[in-house]
């Protein structure tokens, strides 16, 4: 009986670390914002594609999935039902591009701090990922020098 538990709670585990988080960020956000943008490149190690469905923070009433659409002259975000990520894969979310909304901000976000989000897949469950807040003028690649 002690292995079938064993067993049933091996099967239950979710393969969260097929999923790795690399390079996350948000910019810093000036008095009264209620948005931020949070960026990051999802690695899926599985042979299995996978799907970002969603997230949580504390610092925000919701996360939402996002991309830029071009309507002609005009570029305007739509949030989206998640992002797919290959198996094998990598997808990046960077700015111009797919991204994490925070929505209705609890407060400002501030450069130095980390900001928890609790990502949401389809196939591993949750994992949490500590965002690090960047100078307002973050340059677009993500990357600082």
């Amino acid at each position: 009986m002690k292995y079938i538990a064993l067993a049933l709670a091996l099967i239950a585990v979710p393969a969260w670390s097929q999923v790795r988080v690399e390079q996350p960020w948000i910019r810093a956000t000036p008095p009264g914002a209620k948005v931020a943008a949070g960026y990051m490149i999802i690695r899926n190690q599985s042979a299995q594609p996978e799907r970002l469905v969603g997230g949580t923070s504390q610092a925000a009433a919701k996360v939402e999935t996002h991309v830029h659409v071009k309507d002609g002259d005009i570029v305007r975000m739509r949030e989206v039902k998640g992002y797919d990520i290959p198996a094998q894969g990598v997808f990046e979310l960077k700015p111009g591009g797919a991204h994490l909304m925070l929505v209705d901000l609890k407060k400002p976000l501030k450069e130095g701090e980390k900001v928890s989000v609790v990502l949401r897949f389809e196939k591993s469950g949750e994992v949490k990922v500590d965002f690090e807040v960047r100078p307002l003028a973050a340059p677009a690649s993500g990357h600082k020098h």
